[in-house]
């Protein structure tokens, strides 16, 4: 697989946008990522392609996502503190 499929991820096929600007998921990335009937997706320009993507992302990844980054961001400001209190005494 060369650089660029692995940046772009799995093709899953061809949907259409309808009138109503709805499309479908195809069923084999719904099996594989796990996304039931009335499951809430965010919809994110991507900043690849010129700007020109659409990104889907479960409602329940993002807040994973985010959940996990400020547990991170707050063990680094614990860190930072603890370095700079050991170097003012």
């Amino acid at each position: 697989m060369g650089e660029e499929s692995k940046r772009l991820g799995k093709c899953y096929g061809t949907t259409t946008v309808t009138e109503r600007g709805q499309i479908v998921i195809p069923a084999e990335a719904r099996r594989e990522l796990d996304i039931k009937c009335g499951a809430k997706l965010l919809v994110f320009r991507s900043g690849g392609m010129g700007g020109r993507g659409l990104v889907l992302m479960t409602a329940s990844t993002v807040t994973d996502f985010v959940r996990e980054a400020v547990s991170r961001l707050t063990e680094f400001e614990r860190a930072v503190l603890e370095t700079t209190e050991s170097e003012q005494e």
